[in-house]
């Protein structure tokens, strides 16, 4: 894409990514999200065949994201315990204030997508992960495994379901049960590492 291609893919993307926020997928509209986005109807349909098609870009983002504040508050030589500690910090906040989003991102990956996209999506988060598992190892903070890709996997899949099961069911909470939460997870994720 060029400068001006991406600018409107990111104006489109910006006004779905809002209008389903405030909305819900199925009461957003195409030409609520073009008129948001300041392009044509037609200038929509370059980038997506439909209102589905957006979804995955609209979870790339999220994740994209995600991994961006997780990177901003990991320093270099952190320990995997603190690496964890921020994992499940951002992944709580990020998943509670795009909790709206992150529903209808589940149902319409499924829905309009492949599942292998959703791994292209979580993939550069998996190696990034991969590599401070391996730093981890090598400073003899965990022991070898067969396969550090799977538990980068486990890891991440284990946190976001997490957080998801915490901010996405309706029943009401307490801030004291939400710390409790993310230190109950933590100390499981350490062990299962340990």
């Amino acid at each position: 894409m060029n400068k001006k291609q991406e600018t409107k893919y990111e104006l489109i993307l910006n006004a779905a990514f809002e209008q389903m926020k405030e909305k819900g997928f199925e009461k957003a509209s195409i030409s609520q999200i073009v008129k948001h986005a300041g392009v044509a109807q037609g200038t929509f349909y370059l980038y997506f065949d439909s209102k589905g098609a957006i979804v995955p870009a609209i979870a790339e983002r999220i994740l994209e994201e995600q991994l961006g504040l997780i990177k901003g508050e990991v320093q270099e030589n952190d320990s995997i315990d603190r690496i964890i500690e921020v994992l499940i910090e951002q992944t709580f906040k990020l998943t509670d204030r795009n909790k709206e989003v992150i529903k209808f991102c589940y149902s319409g990956i499924a829905y309009y997508d492949s599942f292998q996209r959703w791994e292209d999506i979580y993939r550069p988060y998996y190696l990034w992960l991969e590599k401070k598992l391996e730093k981890a190892i090598a400073a003899k903070e965990i022991p070898q495994r067969k396969s550090i890709a799977h538990q980068a996997i486990f890891i991440v899949g284990l946190i976001e379901q997490s957080a998801e099961n915490y901010f996405l069911t309706d029943e009401p909470k307490k801030d004291e049960e939400l710390n409790l939460y993310k230190q109950d997870l933590y100390h499981f994720i350490k062990r299962a590492i340990s």
